[in-house]
């Protein structure tokens, strides 16, 4: 008679072996069990708006449903929503783009994972800054190729031309970009981007453009798009965009890649074997949301820019933290190196000890390639910044 093995495993790939979860998911994770529990809970950790999204867009989406539009789309997305992307881009940036260079997506992380998945091959550096969102690493290893990290500390990690050139080797196919930036905040001004886009071109070097955050820039910052530069420098350049934090579309799971032609088909291909096309109701309700009107954007940046503003003041009353000037995006990336003493020696230690005694969600900066630092998200309440700020300093001062 046959025994089952104790202590059997699951015998994951070699390429998912090597990727690491998600930290920003566990950080949600963990708020949501505490609060499950009854716990009072402050999140710094979601990277999504605390916004509802519009009525118009949720009106749309009803009326796509009662009108039974409900069946497969074609890959690429509905005719309606990629001439709504054409259309945007076109009246915000100038760019012309074809049907054939723009597909729907199930969010902004599949459009980056269509693109590096297509292009890479084992071996292939990927450049990215540091710091990085998380899962870019994660997808190129997923692909088999080599994610190399661009430090950024030294400008207070605002990615410059010169930093990407002393990185780039004959095995580099790629860079990925990412202005706002998850997790620092910064934005590259318009006149490095451009700078930074004619290297890459003349060196024949692929680049995807995460732009999730595009809109949410504060002034004197500019709102720029890589769509903006002439056809010369676009003819190896992938956007990904997203619906999530625009339009407070989060679980909506709607995105969208403009690139040229071959790489969109390329990309087209992998989709149809993976996720067919995105939801048929939230596409039509993304199209609504770039054609009606845009006052909810307004409204969600004057408000985190109200609640940016008093984060940095209050940040500088914590002992042992200091922090950078977040250009967009809703994030602070504060350095708290100066807190790291004692039973708190990394940024893990610090978030989950703040976590336990203080039951506030932070993400440690170690996800993000930066020991030193902490994301914290100030897409929250007014009320919940203040009383986490609270705590903040409340643990804090007990390390000193």
């Amino acid at each position: 008679m046959m025994t089952k093995p104790a202590g059997l495993s699951f015998p994951a790939s070699s390429n998912v072996s090597r990727m690491q979860p998600s930290s920003t998911l566990a950080a949600m994770q963990a708020a949501e069990t505490l609060r499950a529990a009854g716990a009072n809970v402050v999140d710094f950790g979601a990277g999504e708006p605390d916004f509802d999204t519009p009525d118009y867009i949720k009106q749309a989406a009803t009326e796509a449903m009662r009108a039974g539009q409900t069946k497969y789309t074609p890959t690429a997305g509905t005719r309606q929503l990629q001439q709504a992307i054409i259309d945007f881009y076109a009246g915000e940036f100038g760019a012309d783009y074809e049907r054939s260079q723009v597909m729907a997506t199930s969010g902004g992380k599949q459009a980056i994972f269509n693109a590096v998945v297509t292009l890479i091959n084992p071996g292939d550096e990927v450049l990215m800054a540091k710091p990085y969102w998380v899962t870019f690493p994660e997808i190129v290893v997923f692909a088999g190729g080599v994610p190399v990290f661009i430090e950024t500390e030294e400008t207070g990690f605002l990615l410059k031309a010169y930093q990407i050139e002393r990185e780039l080797t004959p095995r580099t196919k790629l860079i990925i970009l990412n202005s706002p930036s998850n997790p620092s905040g910064r934005v590259i001004p318009p006149a490095e981007f451009k700078r930074i886009m004619e290297l890459l071109t003349e060196r024949g070097i692929y680049v995807i453009s995460d732009e999730c955050y595009l809109r949410f820039v504060y002034p004197p910052a500019e709102v720029f798009s890589a769509a903006s530069l002439p056809p010369e420098l676009r003819r190896r350049l992938c956007i990904a965009g997203s619906f999530s934090k625009t339009y407070a579309m989060t679980g909506w799971r709607m995105g969208y890649a403009l690139a040229g032609r071959e790489w969109t088909q390329a990309m087209l291909k992998v989709q149809s074997h993976s996720t067919s096309n995105p939801n048929s109701v939230a596409q039509h309700a993304a199209a609504e949301a770039f054609n009606g009107p845009q006052d909810a954007v307004g409204a969600m940046l004057a408000e985190y820019s109200v609640r940016r503003a008093w984060l940095l003041d209050a940040l500088k009353e914590v002992p042992g933290l200091t922090c950078n000037e977040p250009e967009g995006a809703f994030y602070a990336f504060p350095n708290i190196s100066g807190c790291l003493k004692g039973t708190v020696r990394t940024s893990r230690e610090f978030a989950q000890q703040l976590l336990d005694e203080e039951l506030t969600v932070v993400t440690d900066g170690a996800a993000f390639g930066c020991e030193d630092y902490l994301r914290m998200s100030y897409a929250t309440s007014r009320e919940q910044l203040q009383e986490g700020l609270k705590r903040i300093k409340r643990f804090a001062e007990k390390l000193h």
